[in-house]
């Protein structure tokens, strides 16, 4: 009796035991198809779903009168699903035959096991096109976008290009790449637990958004001018390049940016230097590639030499510390402290004026107002004109200027700093700072981005950039187009002078470090019509050889470009004709 009565409590312990272990399986069970049957119904539906991506199609650039500068250029990625495939030796020999690739790498894509492996992006429409009609199982060809420059070499280094996945990687391209890029699309197709494609079963698409049009300041024309221009000289002068920086300084919008020899949009990764890329090691030739790429006119800095003396005659006229009329005596050279600081014309220019100075642009001349400044408030007039931050141009990578520590400016680096020697700054900041102390004091932003249209070409967004009033007074403003013009008509700058317009400029020739290597820099910043200037233009040729003087090699090149540019842009003649000193002297930094 004791023993039924213990077997049936042990039976009771069991039946309970699974009976809490079934309440328990159920109660799980509801649960999952209840509670939780979203989370699984989504796993199950991407354990049957295949996504591919459908790119979208990447904003042009177009210039200011709308002619497109960087478009798109429907190309294919060609891929193979291994679970899909079904003769795997037709599929590789195909794709060896119509990509081109070596047989070893296409067996190796297509005999791997994956949900999908790429055999080769940016295929040719045709080569995807013939692909396709082989009809091969588990082979897919997408259409897709590559990145695409009807001109070649024309503003490579400004608009930049993209990479394999179609972003921005340098110039206009990265700096613009949120309104460019546009949103990529999917394609949902539903397979079996094998993962081959369900015959009869629609795909799903998402439908890509294409980037939108960036609208930039540059004229396709007056670029393309200027690069010819930069071409010609560098070849003549057998320089190491040559920049050109063209803009409109009452409003900051760069009309041209060129820096020669420029590189092949379409193939970025190929040298333009000659070099055999195969003799290099990678670090040596990501080197090369970013010196190839690098924009001399906002990544570089250089000593600007007698251009400079701009910003010196109008911080000077500016605090009252010279006049028009005061007398200077230049025997060829200036003592300051322990050094000999020579004029370029070994004679010295006798008794001149100071617009005679700025016209003959003689150092001691320039040494003398300088002094008298002070170095206190040449470094305030400095930042004043905002030469010591950054211009703010709307592309990647601007130096800053490189400049004595206000307590480290002695006698000595006052006077060299006076006529532009002994600190650097890059060419774009040169031309807004000149730019706001010839059109009344106003302090521009140089920018390229002008506006983004829709695929309609309809305007949608207006780029703001900022102004600020107070660089100097319009009457020191005023006083200097006038001197500057007399530069060109009377001076130095003679060479860019033309008949019936009214030219202001200042011509230089600086020499790079170390000045023992006996490199120069021959430039001329030149700006019309003086009375109202509506284009500012600098020129800049590394390193020539032969004669180097700015005003005898650079002035040439900017009178050629506006000879075509100001009637391109309906700056008419004035009918004046201005009298011209045949007696210009060259000068020299140095």
């Amino acid at each position: 009796m004791k023993n039924k009565t213990y077997n049936k409590r042990k039976i009771l312990v069991v039946f309970l035991c699974a009976a809490a272990v079934l309440l328990t399986l159920i109660g799980r069970l509801v649960y999952l198809m209840i509670f939780d049957a979203e989370y699984y119904q989504k796993k199950a539906e991407s354990l049957h779903e295949r996504e591919r991506a459908i790119k979208a199609a990447r904003g042009e650039i177009v210039d200011r009168n709308g002619t497109v500068l960087a478009t798109n250029k429907t190309v294919c990625t060609i891929s193979v699903i291994h679970n899909q495939i079904k003769d795997p030796e037709l599929v590789i020999q195909t794709l060896t035959k119509e990509l081109e690739l070596d047989e070893a790498i296409v067996r190796k894509r297509v005999e791997k096991v994956s949900s999908m492996e790429k055999v080769k992006t940016n295929v040719e429409k045709e080569v995807g096109d013939r692909i396709r009609n082989y009809n091969l199982a588990g082979v897919k060809v997408d259409e897709d976008f590559k990145r695409y420059y009807p001109y070649n070499e024309i503003a490579s280094k400004v608009l930049g290009f993209t990479g394999g996945d179609n972003q921005g990687i340098i110039g206009l391209e990265v700096k613009y790449e949120e309104y460019l890029k546009g949103i990529n699309g999917t394609i949902l197709t539903v397979t079996d637990a094998r993962g081959i494609e369900l015959e009869g079963i629609a795909e799903d698409r998402i439908e890509p958004v294409a980037g939108n049009t960036l609208q930039v300041s540059l004229d396709y024309n007056i670029q393309s001018f200027c690069e010819q221009a930069a071409l010609k000289v560098m070849e003549e002068k057998q320089a190491d390049s040559v920049s050109i920086l063209l803009m409109n300084p009452q409003n900051g919008e760069i009309l041209a940016m060129v820096n020669v020899p420029e590189f092949n949009l379409n193939e970025p990764y190929i040298l333009n230097t000659g070099v055999d890329s195969d003799t290099l090691t990678d670090e040596e030739l990501q080197n090369q590639l970013n010196q190839m790429w690098r924009n001399g006119c906002i990544n570089d800095t250089y000593e600007p030499g007698s251009v400079f003396k701009i910003i010196t005659a109008s911080a000077c006229l500016e605090e009252g510390v010279v006049k028009l009329t005061d007398t200077f005596s230049c025997p060829g050279y200036r003592v300051v402290e322990d050094r000999k600081i020579r004029c370029h014309k070994v004679g010295g220019h006798g008794a001149e004026t100071f617009v005679q100075g700025i016209q003959n642009s003689c150092n001691p001349v320039f040494i003398d107002i300088g002094l008298r400044l002070g170095p206190d408030r040449f470094y305030e007039y400095f930042k004043q004109f905002g030469l010591m931050s950054l211009t703010n141009v709307d592309l990647p990578g601007e130096a800053g200027t490189i400049m004595h520590k206000k307590e480290d400016i002695g006698t000595v680096e006052l006077a060299t700093m006076s006529f532009g020697q002994s600190f650097q700054v890059t060419p774009i900041q040169m031309a807004t700072t000149v730019s706001s102390l010839i059109n009344g004091g106003r302090r521009v932003t140089p920018h390229l981005g002008v506006g983004v249209l829709d695929k309609d070409g309809n305007q949608i967004e207006t780029f703001r950039y900022k102004e600020k009033d107070g660089i100097v007074s319009e009457d020191t403003s005023a006083t200097m187009r006038m001197l500057l013009e007399s530069v060109v008509s009377q001076g130095s700058g003679k060479n860019a002078y033309i008949e019936g317009y009214t030219i202001g400029g200042k011509t230089a020739t600086s020499q790079t470090l170390p000045r023992s290597a006996n490199r120069y820099i021959s430039s001329f910043l030149g700006f019309a019509p003086a009375e109202n200037p509506q284009i500012l233009g600098m020129v800049l040729i590394h390193d020539p050889q032969g004669v180097y003087y700015g005003g005898t090699i650079a002035a040439p090149v900017l009178k050629s470009i506006y000879d075509n540019v100001l009637p391109y842009l309906g700056i008419e003649k004035t009918g004046t004709v201005s009298e011209k000193n045949e007696e210009g002297q060259e000068e020299t930094t140095e």
